[in-house]
């Protein structure tokens, strides 16, 4: 017996009571409107693809049949969908010729599609002729809903469009109607898909950007602690300048003061060397607090892309020539992160600095005040017993 009119009529009322009753609701897209959707499609495919009364009535009861699967299980639900059919055609006596044909065109909608006659090739067409249509991407978007309701898996939307990109290239349609009718929206689809990634990717991008930039603050922080660091810089080199200048002063108008009383006062000798060893350390200790340390001047192409060297610095580049500096500062620039470490790096250096300076002056006060103590005994104690 072959499919009739009458029995597609019976198919229908069959498979929409399955499909309405049984399949679950996290369902999105293979709903009994798809379905319906894929009738239409395969009906108008095969009527300009001339196929003859009974493939047509062959096609429609695949159609029908194609997705009932999913009623059970999500992948690999095609097996089911034929024993579904084969079963309801087998009850109707259908002949075990033409319930071959009817699994053959389910089993070809499984990806990737492989059909193997005309009939399967209108039928794989016709579920996949949204490739080809306006709305693809809402039918798309209900897909993604599918696969994250089901528990398939969840994708993001760049992710899944990237996966829609590839199918659209493997995929082609097989009928001359749908090559006609559908290429061109597809193509357009296809450009469509490639413009959305392109654009998600750029916003991923520019919000991962925004996401590195620092706000006002941070910029107010790095100048107001390089301002103080300076000023504190400043005046620990004041306080050494006194310090050199003062001792040098007191060295100097000591020894000739006190040079021309040694042979009248042979006792103030002791006193004065210890004044003046004392004096002399304090001076040493100040000049030590503001030597400058210097570095070779030189970097590296290496040093840059590892983002080792600190470009603020005048003792990293002093060696180097204009263009490389200027190709290094691009590097920088164009890096918030390696710019802002560099700032990091060039305010904790500086405080490096800072702190072995004001070390050493401390020294010096130290000496300075413990020489002066101890010479102004020194000399009381040679005068007393004068």
């Amino acid at each position: 017996m072959k499919i009739n009119k009458e029995l597609l009529i019976e198919i229908e009322e069959y498979v929409s009571g399955l499909i309405i009753n049984e399949s679950s609701k996290n369902l999105t897209y293979h709903t009994i409107e798809h379905t319906i959707q894929v009738v239409k499609n395969a009906r108008i495919i095969g009527n300009e693809e001339n196929l003859i009364e009974d493939e047509m009535n062959i096609l429609l009861a695949s159609a029908w049949f194609h997705d009932t699967g999913y009623i059970k299980k999500y992948e690999g639900h095609e097996k089911l969908s034929v024993d579904i059919a084969v079963n309801f055609l087998k009850l109707k006596n259908i002949d075990i010729e033409i319930r071959n044909l009817v699994s053959e065109c389910i089993m070809a909608t499984s990806f990737n599609q492989q059909p193997a006659n005309k009939i399967a090739q209108v039928l794989c067409d016709a579920d996949l002729m949204h490739f080809g249509l306006e709305n693809y991407f809402e039918l798309a978007e209900k897909v993604r809903q599918e696969f994250a309701n089901t528990g398939v898996r969840k994708i993001k939307k760049i992710e899944f469009e990237k996966e829609s990109v590839i199918i659209f290239k493997k995929h082609s349609f097989y009928t001359s109607y749908c090559k006609d009718k559908c290429s061109k929206t597809k193509e357009k689809n296809l450009k469509l898909l490639e413009e959305r990634i392109k654009k998600r990717q750029q916003k991923k991008k520019l919000a991962l950007n925004e996401a590195n930039k620092f706000s006002r603050g941070v910029d107010s922080m790095f100048k107001l602690t390089a301002r103080n660091q300076i000023n504190l810089s400043s005046i620990a080199d004041n306080k050494s300048n006194i310090l050199i200048s003062l001792n040098g002063i007191i060295i100097s108008i000591g020894l000739a003061a006190l040079a021309s009383k040694f042979k009248e006062e042979p006792a103030i000798i002791l006193p004065t060397i210890i004044f003046i060893v004392f004096s002399l350390s304090t001076i040493i200790l100040a000049i030590l607090s503001t030597r400058p340390h210097i570095s070779s001047g030189t970097f590296t192409k290496n040093d840059i892309k590892q983002k080792r060297i600190n470009l603020l610095f005048f003792g990293n580049f002093y060696n180097m020539e204009l263009n490389e500096y200027e190709w290094a500062m691009k590097e920088m620039i164009n890096d918030d992160q390696y710019l802002y470490s560099t700032m990091t790096r060039d305010q904790y250096f500086l405080g490096k600095v800072l702190a072995k300076k004001y070390k050493l002056l401390r020294w010096a006060f130290n000496v300075f005040m413990t020489g002066l103590v101890i010479s102004v005994i020194a000399y009381l104690l040679v005068f007393l017993q004068l």
